[in-house]
Order: structure tokens, then C-alpha cells, then sequence
């Protein structure tokens, strides 16, 4: 017996998600690629633009990384001179990451391609449906 709602399949869930992450990821990379940024590039970018310098612990919390991947992001966001890594006022073992002025300019060109890429991907829907569907996702994720 299959166990159904007035809205479809509930164990559908999964590869709905999995379908739509591929195809706003797909739009993003896409976006993002005359910008010689990725998805991951621009994740760092944000948490750095929203909370100030962050040690690469924090912000492999807040993107949700492993450390050998925050690792090599860090290290090449750097090698571009989009970020600094500096040492840490409290703890002398740690490094504070922060944007530099071509890591924020970097960032203002990203953040507005990704309000298009928004815009773009969630067209069918009405301005409260897309408010609606954000706040559904963020309580989701969060739990």
C-alpha cells in the first residue's frame, strides 16, 4: 500500500530535493563561471561579508565544510588575494580569515548574480510563494 497525502508520495522527498539542488547548483555554477567563482568560493564569501573574520573553524561550521576542504578553499580563495588569513588577536595558534577590498568587490559582483540566479530560478512562483518556499527551506534545514 503506498502511503500518500493530498500532495503526492511523502518518501518522494529525496530525490525532489536532490532534483532541485542539482538544478539551482547547475544555474549557479553556471552563472558564477564568468566570474571565475564556484558555489564553494561564494558560500566562504558570504559567511565572511555577513559575520566579519571568522577562524577556519568557525567557518567550517557555518558553511557546513570539512576542514581539508575549508582547507583548499581558503588556500585558493587567498592565492587570488580575495581573502587574508591573520593571526588571532585571542589565541596566538589561530588565524582570523577576512575578506580583502578585492574579496569584497568580488563578492558584490557574486551577490548580484546570485540575486538573478534567484530571481531566475524561482520566476514561477508569486513574490509570497517565493517567501513562503524560502522560509519552508530554512525550517527544514535548520530543524
Amino acid at each position: 500500500m503506498q502511503v500518500t497525502d493530498n500532495q503526492g508520495p511523502r518518501y518522494d522527498i529525496g530525490p525532489l530535493l536532490r532534483r532541485a539542488h542539482r538544478k539551482a547548483a547547475n544555474a549557479f555554477t553556471e552563472a558564477m563561471r564568468p566570474l571565475d567563482l564556484q558555489g564553494k568560493h561564494f558560500g566562504v564569501l558570504l559567511a565572511l561579508h555577513r559575520h566579519g573574520p571568522l577562524s577556519q573553524r568557525q567557518l567550517i561550521d557555518t558553511i557546513d565544510s570539512d576542514k581539508s576542504s575549508m582547507v583548499r578553499m581558503i588556500d585558493d580563495l587567498e592565492a587570488r588575494g580575495l581573502c587574508a588569513r591573520t593571526p588571532d588577536d585571542v589565541d596566538r595558534r589561530a588565524y582570523q580569515v577576512r575578506l580583502t577590498d578585492a574579496g569584497r568587490a568580488a563578492f558584490d559582483e557574486a551577490e548580484h548574480t546570485a540575486f538573478t540566479v534567484a530571481d531566475d530560478l524561482l520566476a514561477g512562483f508569486t513574490p509570497a510563494e517565493s517567501r513562503q518556499f524560502y522560509e519552508l527551506l530554512r525550517r527544514f534545514v535548520t530543524g
